[in-house]
This record gives C-alpha cells, sequence and structure tokens, in this order.
C-alpha cells in the first residue's frame, strides 16, 4: 500500500513555510525589513536556533538577503522581473508606454472584476482607505503624494483580486512605473482639470468595488487608464508641435 509513516514537522520548516507564504501573498513585500530575531521567535512561537536555520534556508533560495548591521529584508529582486537593459529601452521608446497602458487596462479590468467578487471587507477597506488620502492629497495639491498614492491605490486593487501570478507581476510593473521608466506619472497632475479628473475616475473604481459591482469596476478602470492613454497622446504630441515650432522660431530669428 502507498502510506507512509507521518512524520511531525520541524519547527523551522514550518517557519519557512509561514515567511514563504507572507511573500507569496505579498504580505512582505520586496526590501521590506523583518522584525528582529527576538520579537519574530517571540511572534512565531520558536526558539531562536529555528528561526535562525529557516532565515539561513530562505536565505539560499534568494528570498531573504542580510545586509551588515542593518538586519534581514526580503530581496529586492522579488520586484525586479525585468532587467535593467530591458528597463532601459522600454523608458527610450513611446511603443512601450502605450503597450503598457494597453496592458494594464486588460489586466487591472480583470483584476477589479476579480476584487469586486473575491475581495474580502479588508481588501475593499485598504483601498477606500488609500482613496480618501488621495482626496487629502489632491486638497493640498501635493503632485508627489498624489502621484504615489495613485500607484498604491491600483496596487491595492490588484491584492484585492487573490491572484499570487497577477500581483507579483503587477508589482513590477508598477515599480517601473514609480522610477519613471514608463512615463513620468507627474505629467497626468499638471492641470487642475486633470488632477480632478483623476480623482473622479479613482473615486468611480472605489465606489464599484464597494458597491461589489464587477461590470462596473472593470468599466471605470478601463474608462480611467484610456482617459490617462489620451491625456499622454495628446502631451507628445504637443511637445512635437513645440519641437517645430521652435525650429520655425530659430529660422526667423536667423533673419
Amino acid at each position: 500500500m502507498p502510506f507512509e509513516p507521518v512524520q511531525s514537522e520541524k519547527l523551522a520548516a514550518a517557519v519557512v513555510r509561514q515567511i514563504e507564504q507572507l511573500i507569496l501573498r505579498g504580505v512582505l513585500r520586496p526590501g521590506e525589513r523583518l522584525p528582529s530575531e527576538r520579537d519574530m521567535a517571540e511572534r512565531m512561537g520558536v526558539s531562536r536556533p529555528s528561526l535562525r536555520e529557516a532565515v539561513a534556508e530562505l536565505q539560499e533560495r534568494g528570498l531573504l538577503t542580510a545586509r551588515a548591521g542593518a538586519g534581514i529584508y526580503v530581496s529586492d529582486v522579488l520586484g525586479s522581473a525585468f532587467s535593467q537593459a530591458l528597463s532601459g529601452l522600454f523608458s527610450r521608446h513611446d511603443e512601450a508606454v502605450f503597450d503598457y497602458l494597453s496592458f494594464r487596462r486588460d489586466m487591472e479590468g480583470l483584476a477589479a472584476e476579480r476584487a469586486a467578487i473575491h475581495g474580502t471587507d479588508g481588501d475593499l477597506a485598504v483601498i477606500d482607505t488609500i482613496f480618501r488620502k488621495m482626496e487629502a492629497a489632491h486638497a493640498k495639491r501635493n503632485p508627489d503624494e498624489e502621484s504615489s498614492l495613485d500607484a498604491d491605490f491600483h496596487l491595492a486593487l490588484i491584492e484585492a483580486s487573490h491572484n499570487v501570478i497577477m500581483l507579483h507581476m503587477m508589482r513590477t510593473m508598477y515599480q517601473l512605473l514609480r522610477e519613471g521608466v514608463f512615463y513620468n506619472r507627474q505629467i497626468m497632475f499638471r492641470q487642475r482639470t486633470t488632477r480632478s479628473a483623476l480623482l473622479d475616475q479613482h473615486r468611480a473604481i472605489n465606489q464599484a468595488l464597494q458597491a461589489r459591482d464587477p461590470a462596473a469596476a472593470r468599466k471605470a478602470v478601463e474608462a480611467h487608464l484610456t482617459y490617462v492613454e489620451e491625456a499622454l497622446f495628446a502631451d507628445r504630441r504637443a511637445a512635437a508641435h513645440e519641437a517645430v515650432a521652435q525650429q520655425r522660431l530659430l529660422r526667423e530669428a536667423g533673419h
């Protein structure tokens, strides 16, 4: 018969599995510092030697990394699916920018549907909390804060979809966005009308999610990203027109 003796699991193996699950589910994020060894051992109810054994194994797997005098961190490489060369290539070509937006529209539309159905009350509370922060930042006219919260809002939506593959893939995409690889997000906050429109679009997404309306959530996400795409295209076109105007100005000045 295909049965084997049941063996009790080593404490270190249980610790490894728990930390792996926290990383997989996005609770522990790339670059995040773990609590002190003493604190973690107390929270998990294990001895410090068992914890050290687990941490050493996770370091070997590339999931955790030690920084001299600073502690143990979730590996940064977990948030870097694209090589530096490829990221640089993306940043130099508009084709990548608009393909990125098209990809986001498809993926986030699906994620919004899933979040409206599968998101827990806690997930939706996180999204609503971030949106309230967006409203406050809008009132303060703080473009840096608005841009950062914009990315946080969309990542929280992805997290609420409860698909770990989508989560890690999109987290990498948002990191590149934060770094300005795809486009400078502050372009979107230059005009009062644009800032207000963006806030209204996020409000519509939030309201659809809080109402647990999958179709409305997807429609709101798609409308928002279509708006972003059109605004960026208009900005690119205006910049091209201004470049031509400057050439004409130089010619006239030469006369």
